[in-house]
């Protein structure tokens, strides 16, 4: 198993930071990496919510990914899953509020495991780990930095 985590500190309140996540409709104007969005299933954002949407790569291409709600609970932790090539991938986003320079703002980390599921993904982990878990951490980051840009904070996304 393969995990990346990245934290940052948003300059918003975690209730706010919460919207801009579970807003499937808004997602694909806020996230960069992110193109059409599809979403599966009628009603309110929570466990079983599906999703369907395109991701840059860096090479240029794109990747259709699908991502399924596993567990909500607002306005602290998000849970996603999506499979793909002999992997299953969990993606958790746990939101901490903070005060900073008596401002609230929200502590963010997002954690990407990746399960091998066959021996084909066993194999493509074992060769390409390192590189592949250099690949998630920058597209994590840029993720964080998107949901800070669409927070209206400054836009960067400290270490914390």
């Amino acid at each position: 198993m393969s995990t990346v985590a990245v934290t940052g500190i948003i300059e918003a309140h975690a209730a706010d930071v919460w919207r801009l996540l579970t807003d499937l409709p808004g997602r694909a104007a806020r996230l960069t990496a992110a193109g059409p969005i599809k979403v599966l299933t009628p009603g309110p954002f929570g466990p079983g919510t599906s999703w369907r949407e395109e991701r840059a790569q860096p090479d240029g291409g794109t990747l259709t990914e699908e991502f399924l709600v596993v567990e909500a609970i607002a306005p602290q932790r998000l849970v996603l899953c999506s499979s793909g090539a002999g992997v299953d991938y969990r993606i958790t986003w746990s939101l901490r509020p903070v005060r900073r320079r008596r401002r609230g703002c929200t502590a963010v980390t997002v954690t990407q495991e990746a399960v091998p599921m066959d021996p084909y993904g066993r194999v493509v982990a074992l060769l390409l780990g390192g590189l592949a878990a250099r690949a998630v951490e920058v597209a994590l980051r840029r993720d964080l930095a998107d949901l800070a840009v669409a927070a209206d904070a400054t836009g960067t996304v400290e270490a914390a």
